[in-house]
């Protein structure tokens, strides 16, 4: 399942940032809520917040590394549990999602911008986000669960 989840996660990330990158202008932004929500033709060399901006060596050891782990976490820890396989499955097909752009266009490819102090973001971005709060929750209810469990 995580993997299925991965899939559909790079082929969605993939989708809209081609759309993005054949239909708009660098620059060009198109309102969808007023002063909440634009789409916005962004790219970003660097990680969040522009850091480490053309630092793609570093980045493409970084998801290399990651990916591995992930994969052998699906493998070994995810058959047991739900949660932890939409997490990883989430991880995996965001950072999947990103170092395509980062290999190909040597660039991210970003669009959706919420306004404020938030960074314009794209969908493996929000994927990466998501399965991290779900891993970090699936690691504190494992957590209880094995107390729970050493006091029985």
């Amino acid at each position: 399942m995580a993997y299925i989840i991965a899939i559909i996660i790079i082929g969605f990330d993939q989708l809209t940032k081609w759309l993005v990158v054949e239909n708009m202008m660098l620059g060009e932004r198109i309102t969808v809520i007023e002063n909440i929500f634009h789409i916005f033709s962004h790219r970003n060399s660097g990680a969040a917040f522009g850091i480490l901006q053309g630092q793609m060596w570093l980045f493409y050891i970084i998801t290399v590394v990651m990916v591995g782990v992930i994969i052998y976490l699906i493998q070994t820890e995810a058959k047991k549990h739900t949660l932890l396989k939409w997490a990883l499955g989430l991880i995996l097909g965001g950072a999947i999602g990103n170092f395509i752009d980062r290999l190909f266009r040597q660039e991210v490819v970003d669009f959706i911008d919420t306004f404020g102090n938030f960074p314009i973001f794209n969908i493996a971005d929000s994927a990466l986000t998501v399965g991290v709060g779900l891993f970090l929750i699936n690691l504190l209810l494992e957590s209880r669960r094995e107390k729970k469990e050493s006091k029985n």
